[in-house]
């Protein structure tokens, strides 16, 4: 593989990153934990008000107003929580997670495609993707609400692989979410669940990408 000013010997050709808690923090609990301050309340609201479910519709594509709409209209009782999730997601993110940033800007400047495949809502992305610049470091990004796809499910990796010509034996991907993971895995993908950034460092040097 030729490179950008490094060099690799690997066998696979190129890495493929989730988003979301692999490059850059987030959490429902960021924005909510600021609202509602009685701890078991905060867990009913998240489990029964905006629940996952809920924030699964996002990453398909449907608006964030008209997701916390919804939800408002079936808990009248909870409206002004959960319209604050539309008129402050953004800080239901957290800081990014510099040690996987490192990473990332190294296996570019060795010249390793790169490649974003990430469960994020349209427009909640559309917020914020001016403000990371190390999103240039990728050759191509796949984000699920603007293909109306959502990982674990086979046609976003299709998608992913089409657009971008990989092949999945020959990329590695890395997620934090283990149902993702063993969908990569059965469609052949070199899978790394995600924990920490040095342990990523070291499981990358094992396949000869650091």
């Amino acid at each position: 593989m030729t490179d950008r000013g490094g060099q690799t010997n690997s066998r696979f050709d190129a890495v493929v990153f989730d988003l979301g808690n692999v490059l850059i923090e987030w959490d429902r609990r960021n924005l909510f934990e600021q609202l509602i301050d009685d701890p078991d309340e905060l867990q009913h609201f998240l489990d029964n008000v905006f629940t996952m479910d809920d924030n699964r519709r996002l990453d398909s594509g449907t608006p964030l107003q008209e997701v916390a709409a919804e939800v408002a209209a079936r808990n009248p009782d909870q409206h002004d929580l959960v319209m604050a999730f539309a008129d402050r997601w953004t800080e239901t993110l957290g800081g990014v997670i510099d040690g996987s940033v490192d990473i990332l800007r190294e296996l570019s400047e060795r010249g390793v495609p790169l490649y974003a495949l990430s469960n994020w809502g349209k427009d909640t992305f559309a917020m914020i993707e001016a403000n990371y610049p190390f999103f240039e470091y990728f050759d191509g990004m796949v984000i699920s609400g603007r293909e109306g796809f959502t990982k674990p499910d086979r046609e976003i990796f299709d998608l992913l692989c089409g657009r971008h010509d990989l092949r999945p034996s020959r990329s590695v991907f890395i997620d934090d979410s283990p149902a993702n993971i063993a969908a990569a895995m059965a469609l052949g993908f070199e899978s790394l669940l995600f924990d920490n950034p040095n342990m990523l460092r070291e499981q990358l040097r094992e396949r000869k990408l650091l």
